[in-house]
């Protein structure tokens, strides 16, 4: 068994990236978020227009792949001095398989040069929350963001020193 990971770049790529989100979104967020919020969350930052404008303004996506079944993707945008890790998200039936860490290395390795890698999570995601902390990542701050349609994300900012 062996991971495979590929920058998406085409239409196709996009598409199937949108296609994980609703699947992964639902599976892992409806509980916590509800549906009505995860559907407008996966409308207004992971559906093909959203992920295509994000990519045109300096976002990478990558889609990780298990034995060549689509199994997960990240994406990260550089900053100045540090590196933003946007999403990173793994499908339930491919978890605990080292993906995510090697979806991570490859952050990791783009982000050669910056002072840290952050990010945001959710305060009530404690598997998510888990997962970062044993990245090496810690809680740097906290914030409530309104997403509009009467929805906010409640978040840790969480982040690793490089």
């Amino acid at each position: 068994m062996h991971i495979t990971i590929k920058n998406v770049s085409s239409k196709d790529d996009i598409a199937l990236t949108a296609q994980l989100g609703r699947e992964i979104w639902h599976e892992h967020y409806d509980h916590l978020l509800g549906p009505e919020q995860v559907d407008y969350m996966l409308e207004h930052f992971q559906s093909v227009p959203a992920i295509t404008d994000q990519i045109s303004h300096s976002t990478v996506y990558l889609l990780a792949y298990w034995d060549g079944e689509p199994a997960g993707y990240c994406a990260f945008k550089p900053e100045k001095a540090k590196m933003f890790l946007s999403k990173i998200y793994v499908r339930n039936v491919f978890r605990k398989r080292g993906i995510a860490s090697a979806l991570f290395d490859q952050v990791q390795k783009a982000s050669s040069g910056k002072a840290a890698i952050y990010l945001t999570v959710n305060k009530h995601n404690d598997s998510s929350i888990a997962v970062y902390e044993k990245l090496g990542f810690s809680v740097a701050d906290q914030v409530v963001t309104d997403i509009g349609g009467g929805y906010v994300m409640d978040d840790y900012i969480m982040e690793k020193a490089l």
